[in-house]
């Protein structure tokens, strides 16, 4: 157990992407960057239990609501679900997570570091080049404590899946606002949700060199409204950010760039 592990850290310290955040934007960008077995990808996720806020529906309840194209994926990753409309009911959020997780923890060129929180970017000339990373215990100590260094782990892109704000959400971009990269952070506004959706997908970028910002993190960062209990939004927002780090790699990808909700499929035509 702890040879592997420390093999992995030594594996995956100088990665080809770093996705911050396991939740649904993070797991899909992976699933799309498993399939290029050549990238080398570290997730970290600040919670022993990865998923973030995608084990359940809205107000705990079990059901998982998915706006259309974004079915497609839920397609391709063999998920049942009832159709209402347009959108797709999965019978429980649960049964997306677990499937989606395993796929991409089967992956060899994927790597996951759950109970591991960033607690800084790592910045070279202008641009993200990985991040400072400390077990989440320890940085939740740090007021208790004497000193307790961090590690760190370099990766060629960063993609922020923080989610919003909070204790340890929207940290990203939060951080780039305190080293004067970004002006300025309005806040996630009000729910709305097909709007919000809509202004997720259409807002994730490379917000600066070497850092893309995806899912709800794109609510802080551009005033996006609340987004609420639906997920087809936070599925192609992570589809769009792989597409986005395999454009920064120099790698053709087989995603659409233009990726919004008026496309169906979101794959590029044949």
């Amino acid at each position: 157990m702890t040879t592997r592990y420390m093999k992995d850290m030594y594996d995956f310290a100088d990665s080809d992407v770093i996705i911050a955040g396991a939740g649904s934007a993070g797991l899909c960008a992976a699933y799309e960057l498993s399939k290029h077995p050549n990238i080398r990808v570290a997730i970290i996720e600040q919670s022993v239990a990865p998923g973030g806020g995608a084990w359940l529906g809205g107000q705990l309840f079990s059901s998982m609501i998915v706006r259309k194209p974004a079915h497609h994926f839920l397609d391709e990753l063999e998920i049942p679900y009832d159709t209402k409309g347009d959108h797709v009911v999965i019978k429980h959020a649960a049964l997306f997570t677990s499937t989606i997780m395993s796929k991409v923890l089967k992956a060899d060129n994927i790597k996951l570091f759950n109970a591991t929180a960033i607690e800084d970017l790592i910045i070279k000339k202008g641009k993200v080049g990985g991040v400072v990373t400390n077990w989440t215990l320890v940085t939740l100590n740090h007021g208790t404590q004497s000193c307790m260094d961090p590690n760190v782990m370099e990766g060629k892109v960063l993609i922020s899946a923080c989610g919003h704000d909070g204790p340890m959400g929207a940290s990203g971009v939060k951080r780039l606002q305190n080293i004067g990269m970004v002006d300025h952070i309005p806040g996630m506004g009000c729910l709305d949700m097909g709007a919000a959706e809509d202004a997720i997908v259409k807002g994730t970028q490379e917000i600066v060199p070497g850092m893309i910002v995806c899912g709800m993190e794109v609510a802080e960062l551009e005033g996006a409204p609340r987004m609420g209990p639906t997920f087809g939004g936070m599925m192609i927002s992570g589809q769009k950010a792989a597409h986005l780090a395999l454009e920064s790699l120099g790698i053709k990808s087989h995603l659409d760039p233009n990726m919004s909700f008026d496309m169906n499929p979101l794959r590029k035509a044949a």
